[in-house]
């Protein structure tokens, strides 16, 4: 029997077992295998009896001028159907009008210094946006915990800073990319690629691999490892086009300094065709030869 979809919080709430304890997924809809070892991941971490529901809303804030809201895949049938084989219990699939009811949001979440950098430089009011449904949709669901991927390593820390400095009640935890066997981290966005395109856009995890083989390594010589990748990727048929190549620090996404040791994520964003992607690894930096 298929799951129960609900569309207004009311009824979401009452499919609520009192004192069980609840788990969210957020996504956008579209649903692939990354968003189903989220949904696996919530499940383990409940206790037997717990509630996993997973959020499907395409959020027009977190979408700028001439990104790709309209064409946005809304596949709800099939995101049901994904979310219940993966051990979901509930979809909560709300309307604009649930979420936002007095219609475009005049008061929302702005992410701070850390969210005009990387991401945010590139997609402005971008992580305000997800930062905004977020909230919302924390305060709609009442969850105790909420599944983020760690694709999304800039938004993850962000989202982790807003429930640290607003005091939401919620245990935020990261789960680790899920990969195309060549090793293009999923993403709803990659059914946009054509074959060729696919082929250059695994540019991107070999330039993070490049990078990750180097235990030890200065920010310098990892830097390097991943240029030399992207930068022969750029001359691919058809190119990457680089945003950004970055090593920052895991917290506010700062750069880090050529002389810095221990954990930092290395970024990369770009587009291929007209499909943007990113990536990340964590990195440890050490004295390398």
């Amino acid at each position: 029997m298929t799951i129960a979809v609900a569309r207004r919080a009311a009824e979401l709430h009452a499919r609520y077992s009192p004192g069980a304890e609840r788990a969210v997924v957020m996504t956008l809809g579209a649903l692939h295998e990354g968003h189903a070892a989220n949904i696996e991941a919530a499940r383990k971490r409940l206790a037997p009896g717990g509630l996993v529901v997973v959020t499907v809303y395409v959020n027009p804030l977190q979408f700028g001028a001439g990104e790709d809201f309209e064409r946005y895949p809304r596949t709800l049938d099939a995101d049901v159907a994904l979310a219940e084989a993966a051990g979901a219990d509930l979809v909560f699939a709300p309307s604009d009008d649930e979420v936002y009811p007095a219609g475009e949001p005049q008061v929302r979440i702005a992410a701070g210094p850390a969210g005009d950098r990387l991401e945010g430089a590139f997609r402005p009011g971008h992580f305000d946006g997800v930062l905004t449904v977020v909230a919302k949709l924390l305060h709609l669901v009442a969850p105790h915990h909420a599944m983020f991927g760690e694709k999304d390593a800039q938004q993850l820390a962000l989202i982790r800073r807003m429930v640290a400095d607003l005091g939401f009640p919620v245990e935020i935890t990261g789960v680790p990319t899920v990969r195309e066997p060549e090793g293009l981290a999923l993403s709803s966005r990659n059914r946009y690629l054509s074959a060729p395109e696919r082929a250059t856009a695994l540019a991107l995890h070999r330039a993070l691999s490049a990078a990750a083989r180097m235990p030890n390594a200065t920010p310098e010589a990892a830097r390097s490892a991943a240029s030399a990748v992207l930068e022969a990727a750029a001359l691919a048929d058809p190119p990457l086009v680089l945003d950004y190549l970055a090593l920052a620090d895991p917290v506010g996404f700062t750069e880090v300094p050529d002389t810095h040791t221990g954990e930092a994520i290395m970024a990369v964003a770009a587009r291929v065709g007209t499909t943007r992607l990113i990536d990340n690894v964590r990195l440890t930096l050490g004295a390398g030869a």
